[in-house]
């Protein structure tokens, strides 16, 4: 194709994108708009598309199954993320990683496909997309999954020592309020920490229930310290057992590695100065 051949189609591809852009602005523009004050800021990959994930939350919402939507929120509770992100905005991060890895995927091929002819092309090039568009919205879940199972196992590990210093304070003569203060004062800081300021937040709030924490705090505060004590020696030792169940996991892991790696070079030191001297010797000639 010449250059004045291929000038139309240029014009025509630039005037689709021009336009495409403006239609794809005047949506994002008519998105209404979102009260972020007592909300926290996303996470970096959603903060990089957010006009867009807004504009496809908005379309998605509708949609979503109301089954996906409640495990969403647990899972966006429990992974520290529900005052950031809701269930339509976790949809749309899917949507626009699948749609912009798939495009990627297909440029890619699109690219290469002057440079290397493959037999088939077209059904691996398809394939190969597909793939693609599967990882991509993959991928936000499988972030989130991984987010929500560490920041499980960080209060896990926290937990007992917090435990203990409610048990103390408990003991001492404080009430469960002023326990929980007491421990996220001088806890380590970290996401349990931050779970704890959000009760004693609803406690200052005067919900219903945090009206009932306080009441049962009054009520038994001087006779939960045995019950938090033994909650607290549970923990610990379940903590203990978990960290025996990975130790005993460890030499199975290194298996692989030790058979791969180290034994044939540990072979290979051993058995090197015999075969010299065997050939010095004429053993093996």
């Amino acid at each position: 194709m010449s250059e004045l051949e291929l000038l139309p189609v240029l014009l025509a591809a630039g005037v689709s994108a021009v336009l495409a852009a403006a239609a794809l602005r005047a949506a994002i523009a008519s998105v209404p708009g979102e009260d972020r004050r007592w909300r926290e800021r996303p996470p970096l990959g959603w903060r990089l598309a957010w006009p867009l994930v807004r504009l496809l939350a908005t379309l998605l919402d509708p949609a979503l199954p109301p089954r996906w939507r409640a495990r969403c929120a647990r899972g966006l509770r429990q992974s520290g993320l529900d005052l950031a992100l809701d269930a339509a905005q976790v949809a749309a991060g899917c949507a626009i990683g699948a749609l912009g890895l798939g495009a990627a995927a297909w440029l890619a091929g699109a690219w290469t496909a002057g440079l290397v002819q493959v037999p088939g092309e077209g059904r691996w090039s398809a394939l190969v997309v597909a793939l693609a568009v599967a990882l991509g919205g993959w991928w936000p879940l499988s972030w989130l999954r991984e987010r929500r199972a560490a920041r499980l196992r960080t209060i896990g590990r926290a937990l007992p020592f917090y435990l203990d210093v409610v048990t103390l304070s408990v003991e001492s003569g404080a009430n469960l309020t002023g326990a929980l203060q007491h421990a996220v004062a001088k806890g380590p800081g970290g996401p349990l920490q931050v779970e704890l300021e959000r009760v004693l937040r609803d406690i200052r709030a005067g919900r219903t229930r945090a009206d009932a924490l306080r009441a049962l705090a009054e009520r038994h505060g001087s006779g939960l310290g045995p019950i938090l004590r033994a909650q607290a020696e549970q923990r610990r030792q379940e903590r203990f057992q978990q960290a025996e169940k990975l130790a005993m996991k460890a030499p199975v892991k290194m298996l692989f590695p030790l058979l791969v790696f180290i034994f044939p070079c540990t072979f290979v030191l051993l058995f090197f100065p015999i075969v010299v001297r065997l050939l010095e010797e004429g053993v093996l000639k």
